[in-house]
């Protein structure tokens, strides 16, 4: 198919099954992983219930993603969930999806996992630590962290800007990687087990709260209980985020009808036993009061010095740099895809909606690349993320309602695959997702208001758009 607007060849099917497989598992395998447990052991105070986040936080993942095969299979082109949203409800709903991606989801992603990147490089290269100041304007300090991290932004943008094939190639062969160096640090963790220590954390099975003292309180009442397994998912949910990624890419895949199903079901169920066992093998190295207590959360680094001594710094820094490579590469190449098709419907700048020579959205790749610029430079990046979570599984809920609205409205279109455990199963997400929001607003208003505000903003900014489309003829003709 060409691109009208440019003249160009239109988007290329050059990603195949084990290709979009490699780009779910990769988007969600980032740094959060090697982190985000001190702040789930803090909560939950136990070995069980630690575990217990991560197959809850992996289960609901697998049935969003298991829902989502339908949605794909009806919709296979780029765009995807904005796509169903637009479909399900209307463009207003699905311009607000987008400008949350835009504005916090995936570019605060993005910004986040970049600075990541950074501060383990350091412990290679000291002099790009984040404490050492590159530049001060006013009030704003930037450091070497942040600065490099830019850098690595617009490199892995450009690379995109090449191709497709130029990002799968990447992305295939980091998560590939990343895959077989995690693999083998849980292998040789539990090469390590200290029988003690796994003794003494599977001893006590209660919920509770630990503190990085080491001491342990007990929760009074259900409330407390279901504040605090909602305040654990946080850091498991936003460890699983990304899974749905492939689906922007919709346009390029071969097969899509068949193959983002089967990417989406395989990569999730990959990244869950990922993820389990690598906490388990946290478990078997570490006493619970050791990963609560962590230096800035970094459970990966003490986990890797007590498995290969003082060498395991470099162990756990060179994984880290590659599972966060190969992230950003896959949320960078998919995110441009939504912008695109925003753009396509007049939802988004005129230029985003055109192809470049090698019929991939440079322009979409490149504002994608300003804005978390931005945000690495604005130091919030940390605070983004717990929007995050609150944000993307709201949208998350929203589309898997729209399987049902589209059951209604749409009863004979077509539906190659149809969502397993349908009507019982997304019933079941909706559910538990609905719930992990209230329970958030209620205890962790910190993680939604100001999240949702940013989303909401879209709701102005689609009517003011609206408006000067129908002021400006010109606008309404670049739509259509």
């Amino acid at each position: 198919m060409a691109d009208k607007s440019t003249g160009h060849p239109g988007l290329k099917r050059e990603i195949g099954l084990l290709d979009a497989i490699f780009l779910v598992v990769g988007s969600m395998i980032g740094s959060g992983i090697f982190i985000v447990g001190a702040d789930i052991t803090r909560h939950t105070g136990s070995t069980f219930w630690f575990i217990a986040v991560w197959i809850i936080g992996g289960i609901m993942t697998l049935i969003a993603a298991l829902s989502y095969g339908e949605l794909s299979a009806m919709y296979p082109k780029a765009g995807g969930q904005y796509t169903y949203l637009k479909e399900a409800y209307n463009p207003l709903v699905a311009f607000v999806y987008g400008w949350s991606l835009f504005a916090v989801i995936q570019t605060g992603t993005i910004a986040a996992v970049s600075v990541s990147f950074s501060k383990f490089l350091a412990y290679l290269v000291p002099s790009l630590s984040e404490d050492i100041v590159l530049v001060k304007i006013g009030g704003l300090s930037i450091s070497h962290a942040q600065g490099f991290a830019i850098l690595l932004l617009v490199f892995i943008t450009y690379i995109n800007t090449k191709g497709v094939k130029g990002g799968k190639i990447i992305q295939s062969v980091f998560t590939a990687t990343k895959i077989l160096s995690i693999a083998g640090l849980i292998i040789f963790g539990f090469i390590h087990l200290k029988p003690e220590v796994w003794s003494a954390n599977w001893v006590n099975w209660d919920l509770r709260k630990l503190s990085t003292e080491g001491t342990f309180t007990a929760y009074h009442g259900a409330p407390a209980i279901a504040g605090a397994l909602a305040a654990a998912l946080v850091g498991a949910i936003m460890s699983y985020e990304a899974w749905n990624n492939v689906t922007f890419v919709a346009g390029e895949i071969r097969d899509p009808k068949k193959n983002i199903g089967r990417s989406l079901f395989i990569g999730t169920a990959l990244v869950t036993l990922i993820y389990v066992l690598l906490n388990l093998m946290f478990t078997a190295v570490l006493p619970l009061s050791e990963i609560a207590s962590a230096e800035k959360d970094r459970v990966g680094l003490v986990a890797s010095q007590a498995i290969f001594g003082p060498e395991g710094t470099l162990v756990i820094a060179v994984l880290i740099m590659i599972a966060t490579f190969g992230c950003n590469n896959g949320l960078i190449l998919t995110g441009a895809r939504v912008y695109y098709s925003m753009a396509k419907d007049g939802l988004f700048f005129t230029r985003a909606s055109r192809l470049n020579k090698h019929a991939v959205p440079a322009f979409a790749l490149w504002i994608q690349c300003a804005m978390a610029s931005v945000l690495c430079l604005s130091g919030k990046y940390g605070d983004l993320l717990d929007m995050i979570t609150f944000i993307a599984v709201l949208f998350y809920v929203l589309t898997i309602v729209g399987i049902y609205i589209l059951r209604i409205k749409r009863p004979d279109a077509e539906r190659p695959y149809k969502a397993i455990g349908y009507p019982f199963l997304p019933a079941l997400y909706i559910l538990l997702g609905v719930a992990f929001c209230v329970l958030l607003i209620i205890y962790k208003p910190g993680f939604t208001w100001p999240g949702l505000f940013i989303a909401l903003i879209g709701v102005p900014l689609f009517y003011i758009n609206e408006f000067l489309k129908k002021r400006d003829p010109v606008l309404e003709r670049n739509d259509e």
